[in-house]
């Protein structure tokens, strides 16, 4: 009697410690899956440790963008889409053209069009003739020189024309 007695005390008692502990358990489980919101690796008050890095990180001379078509481009199936974007910095930054995170290059429906303006600026004209279902999506012009990079993104969809 005594025996079956401790087992059952046992038994209650591992019951209560399942059945009393479980949101411990899952908070203890959720810790590991959460995002941080926090980038690893920049200071959040945006000032640098030393000089030479806060002077260097924001400088006056690195990339950025004074111009970029809209955000949100409606475009006919068969007509021509484009994209401009113009970038200032010392040196002259470099433009590069992305589509839904890939790298573009220039191929028979799609030239890519660079004029240097003065010392410091840049032109950059992405066209695409004739578009078509596959032209939709995100594209992104980022310009870079050696103390920043600058993005924007133009979303685009199409339409269908009816003649």
């Amino acid at each position: 009697m005594l025996l079956m007695k401790t087992k059952l005390f046992l038994g209650l008692l591992v019951l209560y410690w399942f059945l009393a502990s479980p949101a411990e358990a899952r908070r203890g489980r959720a810790r590991g899956r959460t995002k941080s919101k926090v980038q690893i690796g920049l200071p959040i008050t945006g000032k640098y440790r030393d000089p030479e890095s806060d002077q260097y990180y924001n400088s006056n001379d690195g990339a950025k963008i004074l111009l970029a078509s809209h955000f949100d481009l409606e475009y006919v199936l068969g007509h021509k889409i484009a994209f401009l974007c113009i970038a200032k910095g010392s040196p002259r930054p470099h433009i590069t053209w992305f589509k839904d995170g890939v790298e573009i290059f220039a191929h028979h429906y799609l030239h890519i069009h660079e004029w240097p303006i003065g010392e410091d600026r840049v032109k950059s004209k992405i066209e695409i003739d004739p578009a078509t279902q596959m032209d939709a999506g995100v594209y992104e012009c980022t310009a870079d020189n050696m103390y920043s990079i600058d993005r924007r993104s133009f979303k685009t969809d199409f339409s269908i024309a009816f003649d």
